[in-house]
């Protein structure tokens, strides 16, 4: 009895082994019933109609139509691959754990210099590893990479909220994707709002003011107040360090303490200010006036005003008991009438400077260039010990 092996047309897979009795037709009915076919014609292996019994062998393989033109079983390969995606227009990519299912013309004609152009061009050109689904695995971020397919799906940069476009970018440039890349430095540089150097004015610092606790330290450091009134204000214990307060208006405010070092107050008008242990340490005074000021401090506590620049400013009247002005610039300066007394003014320029009127006594003026410097109508002797110059 002769025993043959039958196949769906077509596949390799699930056959059937029969025993071969009576006519074709027996067979063929056979075949249907064992296939679940309606099976009407034979073909052997090589795509040879059969239509006598006898022409059937012994463990012959035989291929079951049902009325279709053979097909090569070794196709069976190429179409599984075409169903999943490797020869077809249709792919999948698993990005970090999930799944984008897009076309391979996405992949390459929006962008065709970019890496994923390269990369699903060809077939496999890259050998691209795949899961046991059949999708192509890519580690990077998924939530970064949907706005770059749907880029290359319709040209136009969508990114929902929530999302970090700096992500967004990175991804872009590590897929060589150019075009978007350039999108989105546009889009973060527009997402920013501009910087604002405008000045505070006066009614933004008051309200600031008065919605800080007396206790609290009030940091103005850096700030920008150039032009602003803030006279009359109290500004006791403030630090202002670095702060911008050129041409502001600061006449009688109390800056008791406050901290001016490094500050801007050129052309400043700082009148009858309280400026009681104040600490200006190379702070930009130029063209500055202090006219009438009071840097005396009672408790013994002392104005600071170590390395300030203090060229051409105004400070006729002010008290300055014990002041440190060691090694700070007060060139062209007018100190008339000023107390001056155990002030330190070692190192001092106060070239030009006009200290007629003033009170030296125990003033430290040793190494400062006193050239051209006003000395009239001093109220106590300036002794030699006082100055080497």
């Amino acid at each position: 009895m002769r025993r043959v092996t039958l196949f769906v047309n077509g596949t390799s897979k699930n056959g059937k082994v029969v025993a071969v009795y009576g006519t074709l037709s027996d067979l063929l009915s056979v075949a249907s019933n064992k296939l679940g076919i309606r099976a009407t014609s034979l073909y052997n292996g090589k795509g040879g109609l059969i239509d006598d019994i006898t022409l059937i062998r012994d463990d012959d393989v035989l291929y079951v139509s049902e009325g279709d033109a053979f097909v090569d079983p070794q196709s069976e390969g190429r179409a599984a691959d075409d169903r999943s995606g490797s020869h077809s227009d249709w792919l999948t990519l698993n990005i970090g754990g999930r799944l984008f299912t897009t076309t391979r013309s996405t992949l390459v004609s929006k962008e065709p210099d970019s890496m994923l152009a390269h990369m699903f061009r060809g077939n496999d050109v890259w050998g691209n590893k795949r899961d046991e689904r059949g999708a192509y695995l890519i580690d990077r971020s998924p939530e970064y990479f949907e706005p770059i397919l749907n880029y290359l799906r319709h040209g136009q940069l969508i990114v929902n909220e929530g999302i970090n476009l700096l992500g967004v970018l990175e991804e872009a440039r590590f897929f060589g994707i150019e075009q978007l890349a350039e999108q989105i430095e546009v889009a973060i540089k527009n997402s920013h709002p501009p910087e604002d150097h405008s000045p505070i004015s006066r009614k933004e610092f008051v309200r600031f003011l008065l919605a800080t606790p007396t206790k609290s330290e009030l940091r103005c450091q850096g700030l920008n107040f150039s032009g602003a009134d803030l006279s009359r204000l109290d500004l006791r214990y403030i630090n202002f360090k670095m702060a911008n307060l050129s041409r502001c208006n600061l006449t009688c405010a109390n800056l008791c303490c406050s901290n001016l070092e490094r500050a801007d107050l050129s052309g400043a008008n700082l009148d009858g200010a309280n400026l009681q242990g104040v600490k200006m340490l190379c702070s930009n005074a130029e063209g500055a006036s202090l006219r009438g000021c009071n840097f005396e401090d009672p408790s013994g506590l002392k104005a600071n005003l170590e390395g300030a620049n203090l060229k051409g400013v105004d400070m006729e009247g002010s008290q300055m008991t014990g002041i440190n002005l060691r090694v700070a610039t007060l060139k062209n300066a007018k100190l008339k009438n000023c107390n001056l007394r155990g002030a330190t003014l070692a190192g001092t320029d106060l070239e030009n400077c006009d200290l007629s009127g003033c009170d030296l006594q125990e003033a430290n003026l040793r190494g400062s260039n006193v050239k051209g410097a006003i000395f009239e109508e001093m109220l106590t002797p300036l002794h030699m010990s006082q100055s080497v110059r």
